[in-house]
């Protein structure tokens, strides 16, 4: 089966890569390689979720598409948590 869906545009970053950082496929400058802003992560994680609703995938590419969406909550999660606790810095900075 062909892999053409979103899941097949990004790869996670190498093993030991800080800050759970996505990139797209290649690790060259330009497009490839570069990391997948919060905005793109929740982009194709909509899409993922809306092509799984629809049942119009295969069951390994579901399966595959599901891992993916996993890998894009948990970037989007992590990019979020750390916005909180920066935001909560600088609140904590203008009250002190």
């Amino acid at each position: 089966m062909a892999n053409t869906g979103p899941e097949s545009d990004v790869r996670p970053a190498a093993p030991g890569d800080p800050g759970g950082r996505l990139r797209r496929p290649g690790g060259g400058a330009g497009q490839d390689g570069e990391e997948l802003t919060f905005e793109q992560a929740e982009k194709e994680l909509a899409e993922i979720v809306e092509r799984l609703e629809r049942g119009d995938a295969g069951l390994d590419e579901a399966i595959r598409l599901w891992e993916r969406g996993e890998e894009l909550y948990r970037f989007c999660r992590e990019r979020l948590d750390a916005a909180h606790g920066r935001i909560e810095e600088l609140a904590r900075k203008v009250q002190g």
